[in-house]
């Protein structure tokens, strides 16, 4: 199966069965928990936890893997950074003006680990386990009150769930236009930054070209169903929270009371 990133993946795991507002609200718990994670006990524990999500979910872990190609640049980024310009105590290479310290090796590897963990455990909490219209009708309910200060919020969870939609047909489509150029010679690998930027334009040109007429297609197509906005409508699948919902939601939480006490109690590196 080839799945792509932010693409809904089929199943009937637990985690498929959530009440999409209690993923909502799961996820933001389980974001504050990577973030709370200090030390590599903690990191490693956060880990366990995600790989534990994933095993649940019933994904293949090549599919989780694969959600992290569009940032691997960044990652790289990272790593480089820390290494390079964390200053620590030991020092382990000092040759010229790099100075690379275990310190910062340590750092790098912490922060990346916490970028994989974010986008793994939001992938398989929004993205891979549920449907961009419960996500909708998740996100509407939990921003309910707000629109009683007139604030939009159908229409802000409709483009929210549209944009995480169009993720992973954007990359195709850009895949697609990429090897199409290949094929007509175009060289996206070598050169300077100068260069790779300029061999990018006959990609991002007919991409931005196909999102906008993917988007005047599904205006289009909302409009011949005569689609108004949230007022007035009704839901042919109506939300309730049950009993694993509620459990779920306490494991995160009693997830989050460990990292802090590893953090307080269990000596280790810390960022």
């Amino acid at each position: 199966m080839d799945i792509a990133f932010g693409q809904y993946c089929e199943g009937d795991s637990i985690l498929h069965r959530l009440d999409p507002r209690a993923k909502l609200i799961i996820s933001i718990i389980y974001i504050v928990v990577i973030f709370l994670a200090k030390s590599v006990f903690a990191f490693v524990l956060v880990a366990a936890a995600t790989a534990g999500l994933v095993a649940v979910s019933k994904i293949s872990p090549k599919i989780a893997l694969k959600g992290l190609k569009p940032i691997l640049f960044i990652v790289v980024f990272t790593t480089l950074v820390n290494i390079f310009w964390y200053k620590g105590e030991t020092l382990l290479v000092n040759f010229g003006f790099i100075h690379i310290y275990l310190e910062g090796i340590w750092n790098a590897l912490l922060i990346v680990l916490r970028i994989v963990l974010l986008l793994i455990a939001t992938g398989m909490f929004l993205t891979y386990t549920t449907t961009p219209l419960s996500l909708t009708d998740g996100m509407e309910q939990l921003l309910a009150p707000l629109a009683k200060l007139k604030i939009p919020v159908h229409d802000f969870s409709m483009m929210m769930t549209i944009a995480l939609r169009f993720i992973p047909t954007l990359i195709e489509e850009t895949e697609k236009i990429m090897n199409a150029q290949k094929a007509r010679g175009a060289d996206f690998s070598t050169g300077g930054p100068i260069k790779r930027a300029k061999a990018l334009l006959p990609v991002v040109i007919p991409l931005f070209a196909s999102a906008f007429r993917r988007a005047g297609d599904l205006a289009t197509a909302m409009e011949c169903r005569c689609y108004t906005g949230g007022e007035g409508r009704t839901r042919m699948n109506v939300l309730r929270a049950g009993a694993i919902d509620y459990i779920f939601t306490l494991v995160v939480i009693m997830l989050g009371a460990g990292v802090i006490l590893i953090n307080k109690f269990i000596p280790g590196f810390s960022l």
